[in-house]
């Protein structure tokens, strides 16, 4: 059963094309027609098939309320974050588009004696993306755009609560892409499990949890792999901090009611500036009431496990934000802002990835011991450094183990600029024209010419 995250009541279902087949049934359909598409698709030229994205994207573009109505279904997202994250979209789309018309190959000429050699990028065949709920279409786009623009098709299993958009997606891809070049397969978890065992299946791309990204990598063998498992990123906030540093964490750690992988988490600040920090936090999060500034946590399953960490938290202080949720929507599943303070180093919120808006607030004796904080827990996707002076918010930005690192800001992406994990939160990555990498596979042609 489906539900609305803002009411809590149950919500119809978005018609799928299963036709009643079980789950090995479907899984064996999907992947059997992009398996037929995949000729048909990567023979076409670069050009070619960017002019069919760049169509794809302008469908997209025209249908973006559609889409952001199909968003906020699974999501609750405020109605403005769905339609940017549609914009966002389209963006990818054509950014992909143009990427894979770029030569990025090595160049071509005499590397042997008497040899005129050359490197040709061929698509890996077909991927199967594996997508959570958080951002149910901004993220299945952060996968599929660059695998179709490198000549793949793709099955895209999207979250079981938040098919809405992807299902979508796959009816305008067929009009404008051809049929099962982009396929939409809804399901649980034995669907994606089906489907990532499949033997027709070339590749896989999977965003979500670790445990889950764990079972990908067992079930993928020597197939290409790309995983990005989650963040509980730091954000470093030094002394000299500028004023605005709480308004704009404020704002990063509640965007999506915190369900961000690169959203910030664990603060850490030297103890000589530790109280104003938890005050200037506190301040910002309490002007950010959940039902009239951000949406709810996605299901049952999450706000269970959010009550539980916070309940195991054993933060001495708590600075807990007002819920406004409209007259209707108090059913929902809405969680006020929250600063956790007094915390020890093992505290389960220190720990563990909250995925909800909640900052935690720890003290270290310097800068120095900085780093070594935001360093010590297995995730590496991102973090940020609040600072304003030069030398040293640069020294620690190169000194975090994170894939992506903000300084004076957090949570600003880009099509241009490459996102990926290190350590537990994964490998590979998303965006700018590296993504494309992922899709692709080299092959060196030398050519005698005696």
């Amino acid at each position: 059963m489906l539900t609305d995250p803002r009411t809590g009541r149950a919500r119809p279902h978005p018609a799928a094309s299963g036709g009643g087949r079980g789950v090995a049934e479907s899984a064996g359909a999907a992947v059997a027609a992009a398996r037929r598409a995949l000729p048909g698709w990567s023979g076409l030229t670069a050009r070619e098939r960017a002019r069919r994205l760049l169509r794809f994207a302008a469908v997209l573009e025209d249908a973006a309320g559609e889409y952001a109505a199909a968003e906020r279904a699974g999501t609750g997202k405020p109605f403005a974050e769905a339609a940017a994250e549609v914009a966002q979209c389209v963006d990818v789309i054509r950014f992909s588009a143009g990427a894979a018309r770029a030569d990025l190959a090595p160049a071509a000429g005499r590397r042997l004696p008497g040899r005129e050699s050359w490197v040709r990028w061929e698509p890996l065949g077909v991927v199967a993306a594996v997508v959570p709920w958080n951002y149910p279409l901004l993220i299945a786009v952060w996968r599929f755009a660059p695998a179709l623009a490198a000549g793949n098709t793709v099955v895209l299993k999207p979250a079981e609560t938040t098919p809405d958009s992807a299902l979508l997606a796959a009816r305008h891809a067929h009009e404008e892409l051809g049929p099962g070049v982009l396929t939409t397969l809804p399901g649980g978890r034995e669907t994606g499990r089906r489907l990532v065992g499949h033997e027709g299946v070339d590749a896989i791309a999977f965003t979500g949890g670790r445990a889950g990204g764990l079972d990908v990598a067992a079930r993928a063998g020597v197939r290409r792999v790309s995983l990005e498992l989650g963040g509980n990123c730091p954000a470093l906030v030094l002394p000299d901090a500028p004023a605005y540093t709480w308004e704009r964490l404020a704002a990063a750690c509640v965007y999506n009611a915190g369900q961000s992988c690169a959203a910030p988490a664990r603060v850490l600040t030297p103890r000589s500036c530790y109280e104003r920090t938890v005050a200037g936090l506190a301040g910002a999060l309490a002007g950010r009431r959940a039902g009239a500034d951000f949406g709810p946590l996605n299901s049952p399953e999450q706000l269970k496990r959010f009550d539980g960490l916070l309940a195991a938290s054993r933060a001495g202080v708590r600075h807990v934000a007002p819920v406004a949720p409209a007259e209707d929507e108090r059913d929902g599943y809405w969680r006020p802002a929250t600063v956790l303070a007094d915390l020890p180093d093992d505290d389960p919120a220190v720990c563990e990835e909250v995925f909800g808006p909640v900052l935690t607030v720890q003290a270290v004796p310097d800068t120095d011991a900085l780093v070594r904080a935001a360093n010590g827990v297995p995730h590496a996707l991102a973090a940020s450094v609040w600072g304003e002076t030069v030398p040293e918010v640069l020294r620690l930005a190169g000194a975090l183990d994170a894939g992506e690192v903000w300084v004076n800001c957090h949570l600003e992406q880009t099509a241009e600029l490459p996102h990926g994990g290190r350590r537990q939160s994964g490998q590979g990555t998303d965006l700018s024209v590296l993504a494309l990498a992922e899709y692709q596979r080299p092959k060196t042609v030398t050519v005698a010419l005696d």
